[in-house]
């Protein structure tokens, strides 16, 4: 009943952001941690560099490396393991008021492990996405902004040497609310909450060529601080994610807790 009580108590927090009104301005999201498999703790570092592409701030892209460490499942040494590096390319365009999509590369490589101890490595998996993304934003007063994003993509995965893995691809679709508060206008400091819902649907080559059944995957859930260091042109953004992936083991204590921390570089646009 605990369970059904935290689940059922998640989906109405996620109904409830979408439910609020449209108006407003769009946000400069953090790079959020992706999906690291079933750990007790994990943790996410990256750094990237976000250019404005245009003099009117209607244009910006953001590009990024990144690494995700994790525990094993029987202990909760966050640096236990490496779990994903990630590189990542992203083409922002705020071409309405309150409107922007964007579209993006991304290249993954995510080692797997045994599912028993000691939970040895077992191989390592590539995996080439692209995405699309379209948010809303608006306004609740002077201080909070909600932003609402649908998120396509498509996950093709492949083993070290390029062979085939047990899931092809996938096409997942990704829903969510980000809530911010305007802290202080000082180093432009921020506070965001977040809830993510994903659904997928992939295609497996063994045992037998096969699809899933489209379904609801996971929540995420996280809070971050955000804000400028002074007189530099980064942002740093430090935060947490609670990740709850159905069927795991991991949700059974809670989900997945995540410690995260990026630092962006912020260029402005030069005319060439």
């Amino acid at each position: 009943m605990k369970k059904l009580f935290m689940m059922f108590s998640i989906k109405k927090i996620l109904a409830a952001l979408f439910l609020i009104g449209f108006t407003g301005n769009v946000l400069k999201a953090q790079i959020s941690p992706p999906g690291l498999g079933d750990a007790n703790t994990a943790l996410w570092t990256a750094f990237g560099v976000r250019r404005q592409l245009d003099s009117l701030g209607k244009k910006q892209a953001l590009s990024y490396i990144a690494v995700g460490r994790k525990s094993s499942p029987d202990n909760n040494n966050l640096l236990s393991k490496q779990a994903i590096l990630v590189l990542n390319h992203e083409v922002y365009h705020s071409f309405a008021p309150h409107q922007q999509y964007s579209y993006a590369l991304s290249y993954r490589r995510q080692p797997q492990y045994e599912n028993s101890a000691p939970y040895e490595k077992e191989s390592t998996e590539q995996e080439f996405r692209i995405y699309g993304r379209y948010a809303y934003t608006f306004d609740l007063g002077k201080k909070w902004k909600l932003k609402n994003t649908v998120r396509q993509e498509f996950r093709k995965f492949f083993a070290a040497d390029f062979s085939k893995v047990e899931e092809d691809f996938q096409l997942r679709t990704r829903i969510k609310s980000q809530l911010t508060y305007n802290l202080s206008p000082k180093n432009n400091q921020k506070l965001a909450l977040s809830a993510e819902a994903l659904f997928s649907i992939s295609h497996f080559n063994e045992p037998d060529p096969q699809w899933t059944s489209f379904g609801y995957r996971e929540m995420r859930i996280a809070a971050y601080y955000i804000f400028n260091i002074p007189n530099t042109p980064f942002t740093v953004d430090v935060g947490y994610m609670n990740d709850l992936i159905r069927d795991s083991r991991s949700i059974h204590h809670g989900g997945v807790h995540y410690l995260a921390a990026d630092l962006i570089w912020n260029i402005p646009y030069h005319k060439n």
